[in-house]
């Protein structure tokens, strides 16, 4: 069963494809498992396109391409544009605290974070947000339209208000929660967060 699929990769490489290899020492086989059989192109990364395949809400819903474009950039500490095991490994354990985050601010066990959850959420984290934020940061991130986010969205929300609150501390130098910054100050701001 092994060998036509050695064939094909001689074939269309023009030269064998690598032995399987068995996890790095010390690793967890069930991880290198899972990262092997993401790793579709068995490159030894992966690509943000494999990963949004493999990663999926609790509605069956794939992430938000964003949203994993976003990890894999926190993630790829060797700067190639994809992740390797040793990556992913972190990249895991990331997803899994905040799942259990996600969990906990779920209340009513739906699946999604609606306004309440979102505020609470907010809050624990330390951020005391207007109604009108809380409301447009749900309209922006609520894929449905249903006034409440996925796990995926739920995560970006939450990057993306700590990115941007550490981006304004910078500028807020006395921390009264107000800053002065010129047009192009703003500008480097927000290009440097996106």
């Amino acid at each position: 069963m092994l060998k036509p699929k050695h064939n094909l990769a001689l074939i269309s490489s023009g030269r064998p494809a690598a032995p399987p290899q068995g996890p790095p020492p010390g690793a967890n086989p069930q991880l290198w498992s899972w990262f092997k059989a993401v790793d579709t192109d068995n490159s030894g990364s992966l690509t943000v396109d494999e990963l949004q395949r493999a990663l999926v809400n609790g509605d069956w819903s794939p992430f938000n391409i964003e949203t994993v474009r976003n990890i894999v950039n926190m993630f790829d500490t060797n700067n190639t544009g994809t992740i390797d095991f040793n990556e992913f490994a972190g990249l895991w354990k990331y997803i899994e605290d905040w799942k259990q985050c996600f969990q906990t601010f779920d209340a009513d066990g739906s699946g999604s974070i609606d306004r309440n959850e979102m505020r609470t959420a907010l809050r624990t984290f330390g951020y005391n947000l207007s109604d009108k934020f809380i409301n447009l940061l749900i309209q922006k991130y609520d894929k449905y339209g249903r006034g409440d986010v996925t796990f995926d969205n739920f995560v970006q929300a939450s990057v993306t208000v700590k990115t941007l609150t550490d981006s304004f501390r910078k500028f807020d130098t006395d921390n009264d929660g107000w800053i002065q910054i010129s047009y192009e100050q703003f500008l480097e701001l927000v290009v440097s967060n996106r």
